[in-house]
């Protein structure tokens, strides 16, 4: 299954007011951000395939891998190959205003893994809560210490593939694609963004 779920333009607007408050806060995570992506020591991460990510995605998410194979199928294609993946769990919650927390693993061919955890708020037209597992793709990821910053979701790109939720978050030149699946009842959209950092914070923002 395949559906694209739009944004309302009241979303929009609620993005508008919302970014001036986001854009003052000073993320106590960002690194410093390493050399150009240039130069003879410059060498671009080695990537994982399709079928080493639809195995992975299967097993962690305990779902088929006809149902991993769709979404991680769509998200190859809009993206290509990954330089890494965070494998993890989260809760979230929401009552027009809502708050996500998460903590995971993240995995890259050249480094060793190292533990993330993420938080942030949102709003919209968003009801309800959730526990999910969260298998994230990371695109554009040269370090592990770039992962430490805030990372707003793409306006509309929310789907539902094979029952699995994707969505897209982007900073930079950086992408992230989290595949979710949990339990619980959720009902609406929203928008905002998801700060990741060494350590578990309580405060989303």
């Amino acid at each position: 299954m395949d559906r694209r779920i739009l944004m309302t333009s009241g979303l929009a607007l609620a993005a508008a007011q919302l970014t001036p408050g986001l854009a003052r806060a000073q993320d106590r995570d960002q690194p410093s951000m390493p050399p150009p992506e240039q130069g003879p020591n410059y060498h671009p991460q080695p990537t994982y395939r399709e079928d080493e990510i639809v195995h992975d995605v299967s097993d962690f998410m305990g779902v088929t891998a006809e149902a991993a194979g769709a979404a991680v199928e769509r998200i190859f294609r809009d993206n290509g190959r990954p330089t890494g993946y965070i494998a993890g769990t989260e809760t979230a919650g929401a009552f027009v205003a809502g708050l996500r927390y998460g903590r995971g693993l993240l995995y890259m061919k050249a480094f060793k893994r190292q533990s993330v955890y993420w938080q942030g708020p949102s709003i919209g037209w968003d009801f309800g809560g959730n526990a999910a597992r969260v298998f994230t793709l990371c695109y554009d990821l040269q370090f592990p210490d770039m992962i430490y910053r805030r990372f707003p979701g793409v306006e509309g790109s929310a789907y539902l593939i094979g029952g699995l939720g994707v969505n897209y978050q982007r900073a930079e030149d950086i992408t992230l694609a989290p595949i979710r699946a949990g339990l619980g009842l959720r009902l609406g959209a929203n928008v905002g963004y998801l700060s990741y950092s060494r350590d578990r914070h309580i405060a989303p923002f």
